[in-house]
């Protein structure tokens, strides 16, 4: 039987494994909720202005001199790439009604943050490049996934349209936040309970942040001496960081520090208002001259985010492979940052699950095979 391999999620993780087994000539199909591929990688534009770039509302960084795995493959797809921009002064700002403290931040000389050129998207893009496209199905929702007596797997989607298909498959490769499987997916028989306890304790990365980036005409601040990089205690935004592309307009970047409930109550435009009376009391009036503004809640991303993970991040130790054991061994396979101890939340951990996950992929192939 010459059953594809199912994934479930176009995030970095599920097309990199796409990738991978596609180079070694095992069919796969990747099956995705969303309208879009990338998860929680997401690179914003302002259509009116396409002249602006685009600026990362999820994962943003990668440390070359420690992950190795996408500093290889960055390479390989010849992707450019650029560092952090860290020059000048940071401001702490720790009171409402005081100015902020300029402060010299000393330098981790061999500590490199590096961004992609166009944004962590241009990564996405050109790996969704090494795959078939008519491989990818979009608004494509997995809500069960079966196994018979005779150890044949039928996974089971919603369509945008409400109807149902099936794919048979050979393995399926859970290349999502844990979370979200155990909330969506319905899995008969029944995982094991240790194993739900498992994956349910898996904090999904990023699930109760929210970003903003301000887009400016250039990076002014760069011209009195700041980086960019701000400390607050008081709001609403709590770290911002110069998110300008390697040339053309500035960009500032931030975290917020207020929990997504209160987000929620107080609504986009207000939120966006007091981050740019933030940006106006750290860099100046000039800051009022914004080009474009993006924000991306996570918090109330279905696709992202279920609810233990409004509350603040914790359960970091529960990162890494879940036991999938019993009848599901060797059928369902987890991928994703989560699922990697070393390397959760990061890009890397991400690549890393990715190539585990096809590992036992083409182990399953060569015992069939022998």
């Amino acid at each position: 039987m010459n059953n594809p391999v199912i994934i479930v999620g176009s995030g970095l993780s599920g097309l990199r494994a796409a990738s991978l087994l596609t180079e070694k000539g095992i069919k796969c199909r990747v099956l995705e909720a969303r309208d879009r591929i990338g998860g929680r990688v997401l690179s914003a534009s302002d259509p009116k202005r396409p002249d602006l770039g685009k600026f990362d509302l999820g994962p943003k960084w990668f440390w070359p001199q420690y992950e190795s795995q996408i500093a290889k493959l960055v390479k390989e797809l010849n992707l450019e790439t650029f560092e952090q921009y860290s020059k000048g002064e940071i401001l702490i700002e720790r009171f409402q009604i005081k100015p902020p403290e300029r402060c010299e931040l000393k330098e981790h000389t061999d500590e490199k943050w590096v961004r992609l050129t166009g944004g962590v998207q241009s990564l996405i893009d050109v790996l969704a490049e090494t795959i078939p496209s008519e491989i990818v199905e979009l608004e494509t929702r997995v809500k069960k996934v079966q196994l018979n007596e005779a150890g044949d797997i039928t996974v089971e989607a919603e369509l945008s349209d409400g109807k149902r298909k099936k794919f048979p498959a050979k393995a399926v490769i859970l290349a999502l936040p844990p979370r979200l499987v155990a909330h969506h997916i319905e899995f008969s028989p029944s995982l094991p309970p240790n194993l739900i306890a498992d994956i349910v304790k898996k904090p999904t990365w990023m699930a109760g942040q929210a970003k903003v980036v301000a887009v400016y005409d250039r990076p002014f601040w760069r011209e009195v001496g700041l980086s960019g990089y701000v400390l607050s205690a008081v709001g609403p935004l709590e770290e911002i960081y110069d998110a300008s592309p390697n040339n053309g307009p500035g960009a500032l970047f931030g975290f917020f520090g207020m929990p997504p409930a209160a987000r929620e109550k107080m609504g986009q435009d207000k939120i966006l208002k007091l981050v740019v009376d933030q940006l106006v009391k750290l860099f100046g009036s000039e800051a009022k001259n914004v080009k474009a503004i993006f924000y991306k809640d996570w918090s109330s991303d279905s696709e992202t985010t279920v609810e233990e993970d409004l509350s603040p991040l914790k359960n970091y130790q529960s990162y890494g492979p879940p036991p999938v054991e019993g009848v599901w061994e060797k059928k369902i396979i987890f991928a994703g940052t989560e699922t990697n101890s070393e390397y959760s939340g990061h890009l890397e951990g991400a690549l890393q699950s990715a190539e585990q996950a096809v590992a036992e992929i083409i182990n399953l192939n060569e015992k069939d095979v022998s």
